[in-house]
């Protein structure tokens, strides 16, 4: 064979070769990119009795709730999780070593838990206002629960963990030595803060409000139980209760283009803005030693944050727990474990396999439009579970309804009814639309970790493809797909909005009880649920404070 004829014969195997990789990759992405698809669909194809119903009825009102509740959250979370990650990360003051990592734990609270113990216990007929009733013989003086600045409140104290996770990284690395060199040139501590750390920091806090922006404008469960109209409340109700998949896709898409304006401020708020680090913790400057009074100051503010935030009301959902179990805890409530765990372990099982498979052909097929692919494929977890559960949900009825008219050109009146949309495998592909990133970003990661050296020497062995992935990479990527598998596995047990609406009939999880037991008002009926759901959610707040920058 001549030379030609070979090199013909290896571009022929290249070429097939490159173009597998972006059909693989775009055929694991689909899932991830329908609901995407089908919503943005929804602002090109308007329909305008359903706009002018929703702009005279609906947008204004749900708009503006929307708005305050995104602006007060972000700038409540904002300056709890900036202040505290300052403290624990600049400063030296009694307890700091505990409130380090424990100040993360709310992380492991839901935002509808917190919502549900808040307004079960300070509520006109809670045990604290009618505690003080029978004491001062009246409570009209306490503010209301119910209302802009609770819910506003509760979310922060939800949400503050993101900002305070990144905010305190970025103090960790750069704000200790950059505040001692403004000290040396003539910099009160205040205008160091200010006019040095802060900014340098900007970054890490921008992106950590962001993701806190997103999370309130994803939120179901907590605005729900303070009865606090949002877009996520209004599609569950244009679904569920005025049976419109128009008006739910109208407004889905609509709060899409909040989440894009979110995600596009944050990426504007960081463009062209590099800092360099450093992790060598023997460069780092002293801290600043609190003495006195101040001392005293960042111990309690400390304290009482964490104390409302995760220690208070966690003591109140096992009390309230400890009053129910007797009768709640019986062949039912196992029922709604074994249904989370069936959830939770099945969408693992296909986002962690997904993300690995994404991650090795990113990394052995670099190209530019896998890379886009993947990236596009992954935003899904910066989109609302309505957003995504409505996107998945119209697609699969319109497939269900087509099958079905086949069936009945076939069989005739004996055709059986089909019902695709009221299965396990519409939630689970919502899951995977919502969660990918989740589980792709840590075996992203580990994969860099791996040199490309290990690769050329196993090429070189006769090691490659499938089997390098399955005895060279995998064993390497141990820790990786662990920290991915958990992470998934105990957002699926938290998340409720997807399996409110996409759940078969009668499958009910533990967010979903939470949900049934809030709407009645029976907040101690919702404790028992509510502790295994957050007792799952202490594993990744686990893992957060053994990570390398939390170091004393």
């Amino acid at each position: 064979m001549s030379s030609s004829a070979v090199e013909t014969q290896v571009y022929s195997r290249t070429q097939r070769r490159d173009l597998s990789v972006p059909l693989v990759v775009l055929l694991l992405s689909v899932p991830a990119l329908i609901p995407l698809f089908v919503v943005v669909g929804a602002v090109f194809t308007p329909e305008q009795a359903i706009w002018v119903h929703l702009a005279s009825y609906v947008l204004p009102h749900v708009i503006g709730n929307t708005a305050k509740l995104v602006l007060g959250v972000a700038l409540l979370a904002g300056l709890l999780g900036t202040s505290l990650a300052w403290l624990t990360s600049m400063c030296e003051f009694a307890g700091r070593r505990f409130f380090d990592w424990a100040l993360l734990l709310p992380l492991a609270m839901p935002a509808y838990v917190l919502a549900f113990i808040a307004v079960g216990f300070l509520d006109y007929a809670g045990p604290l206002q009618t505690w003080m009733r029978q004491i001062f013989g009246s409570s009209t003086w306490v503010p209301p629960i119910r209302s802009t600045g609770g819910v506003i409140l509760v979310l922060s104290l939800a949400l503050y963990p993101y900002v305070y996770l990144l905010a305190r990284g970025a103090f960790l690395t750069q704000g200790r030595r950059a505040q001692e060199a403004a000290r040396t040139l003539g910099l009160s501590a205040g205008a160091a803060l200010w006019r040095i750390v802060l900014p340098m920091a900007r970054p890490w806090i921008a992106a950590g409000i962001a993701l806190v922006c997103m999370e309130t404008l994803a939120d179901f469960g907590a605005v729900a139980v303070f009865n606090y109209d949002t877009f996520t409340t209004a599609i569950y109700r244009a679904w569920f209760g005025m049976f419109s998949v128009n008006a739910a896709l109208e407004l889905a898409a609509v709060l899409l283009l909040f989440v894009s304006g979110v995600f596009l401020l944050e990426r504007r708020s960081r463009a062209g803005v590099r800092f360099a680090s450093t992790r060598d913790t023997s460069m780092r400057a002293p801290r600043i030693m609190l003495k006195g009074t101040r001392n005293a100051l960042a111990s309690c503010a400390s304290l009482a944050v964490f104390s409302i935030a995760f220690l208070l009301p966690f003591v109140q959902l096992l009390v309230w727990s400890v009053t129910r179990a007797a009768s709640d805890l019986d062949s039912r409530y196992w029922g709604f474990v074994a249904n989370s765990v069936v959830l939770a372990s099945s969408a693992v099982a296909i986002i962690v396999g997904t993300a690995l498979i994404l991650a090795y052909l990113q990394r052995r097929h670099p190209a530019r439009f896998v890379n886009g692919l993947i990236r596009t494929a992954t935003v899904g977890y910066a989109i609302p579970g309505t957003v995504l559960a409505v996107g998945i949900l119209v697609p699969i009825v319109a497939l269900n309804n087509v099958l079905q008219d086949l069936l009945r050109m076939w069989m005739g009146p004996a055709a059986p009814s089909l019902l695709l949309q009221g299965t396990l495998l519409t939630v689970l592909l919502a899951y995977f639309a919502r969660f990918l990133a989740v589980g792709f970003h840590p075996v992203e990661s580990g994969l860099h970790r791996i040199t490309p050296s290990i690769d050329e020497a196993s090429i070189g062995l006769g090691v490659s493809g499938a089997r390098m992935l399955r005895r060279v990479h995998m064993p390497l990527l141990s820790t990786s797909l662990a920290t991915a598998a958990t992470l998934v596995f105990v957002d699926v047990m938290k998340e409720m909005p997807i399996t409110l609406i996409a759940r078969p009939f009668g499958w009910d999880t533990l967010a979903v009880r939470v949900f049934e037991m809030t709407a009645e008002g029976e907040w101690e009926r919702a404790a028992l649920p509510a502790v295994a759901i957050v007792l799952v959610g202490l594993i990744p707040a686990a893992l957060l404070t053994r990570r390398g920058e939390y170091v004393a």
